[in-house]
């Protein structure tokens, strides 16, 4: 992970926008960070890696690379989106999806050009969940980010050092690359959560405390969150892979099938956890059900003890005048050695029958 620092988003969806707005309406929002506009651009023998202030910049670099990667963080320069939408000619619909990042895993065709939505997962002391919107078309991968720092810095080493076949590719096989690495985030999030849960289950049964429910919620509901993510996931790379897409090259296209078996491989994965905690939070009902009964049979036995006890007591407690044994000198002793002898008896009675 890169050294800047992640801003947790919520995992609500936040619809964006003003209600009631036209169609292709760019509103991002005063929630948005400010743009920042980095690129990498390259040939099989080169390569070019800047920032960039505005979209007027970036016309000299496309002419001059055979892929330009075009990437923003942050989204709260209208203007700076519409200009990027005019320089690659992107649909207004699709920009308005861009700033409203409530998007489900999706693939839209516009056809000189294909939108792809999709959603990062970075866990921290928190989960963190931001779509990640990419275009890509003739020589060109454009992607928007919602906040600074990402999953993808093994990518740009790959570029930057001319490993793998990136550099050797055209632009379909770039965002194919983007795609399988935010896809293969996922993975280390979905380990660390196998590894609390694992550690959850040792808990519960040896000890269901209640502060260990509010773990399980909170990891059920980081899942179920997770869930919603990466349901449409498989779907959508399908819909990216099919044989009639104009964009996806035949080269590229076995790639695309081993990440829709990678998205899966996620979707698969988070519904095992996420039953898992569902498991885990019925074990912790039935073992805090067998502690209250435990304490609850130690209470009635003590009780059932004390039952004989309590009546000796209260029947050599009425004082009456002609009560036997009262001007016995060994009285007393003898009412607490048959007490003591009833409450033994008593409890050799309980453990025969299995009641302790």
């Amino acid at each position: 992970m890169p050294d800047s620092t992640l801003r947790r988003s919520s995992l609500q969806p936040r619809q964006g926008g003003k209600t009631g707005a036209a169609p292709g309406t760019v509103d991002p929002g005063a929630e948005h960070d400010a743009p920042v506009i980095d690129i990498i651009a390259f040939s099989d023998d080169g390569l070019v890696e800047q920032r960039v202030q505005g979209a007027e910049e970036i016309a000299p670099i496309l002419d001059r690379w055979d892929v330009t990667w075009v990437n923003v963080d942050g989204l709260g320069d209208a203007d700076l989106i519409r200009d990027l939408g005019a320089l690659f000619g992107l649909h207004p619909l699709a920009l308005e999806d861009v700033v409203h990042v409530h998007q489900r895993p999706k693939v839209e065709d516009y056809g000189d050009h294909e939108y792809v939505v999709i959603r990062m997962c970075t866990l921290d002391r928190d989960l963190c969940v931001e779509q990640i919107s990419l275009f890509f078309g003739q020589g060109f991968v454009l992607t928007f980010q919602e906040h600074r720092g990402d999953c993808l810095d093994p990518l740009r080493r790959r570029i930057r050092e001319g490993l793998g076949r990136v550099r050797a590719s055209p632009s379909d096989y770039l965002a194919y690359a983007v795609l399988d690495t935010v896809i293969d985030g996922y993975f280390p999030v979905l380990e660390e959560y196998g590894v609390r849960l694992e550690a959850l289950e040792d808990v519960v049964l040896e000890r269901p405390e209640r502060s260990v429910l509010g773990e399980i919620r909170d990891l059920r509901h980081n899942l179920l969150e997770l869930g919603r993510t990466v349901s449409p996931l498989p779907d959508a790379v399908a819909m990216l892979r099919r044989e009639t897409n104009p964009h996806i090259s035949a080269d590229t296209r076995p790639y695309l099938r081993d990440c829709h078996d990678h998205a899966i491989r996620v979707r698969d994965l988070v519904d095992h956890w996420r039953d898992l905690t569902s498991g885990l939070m019925d074990i912790y009902l039935s073992a805090a059900s067998h502690r209250m009964n435990e304490v609850a049979q130690v209470l009635t036995v003590i009780g059932a003890v004390f039952i004989p006890l309590t009546f000796v007591t209260g029947l050599y407690g009425m004082n009456f005048e002609h009560m036997p044994e009262l001007a016995w000198p060994y009285a007393y002793p003898t009412v607490l050695l048959v007490m003591a002898a009833v409450s033994a008896g008593l409890l050799l009675w309980f453990r025969r029958k299995q009641w302790l």
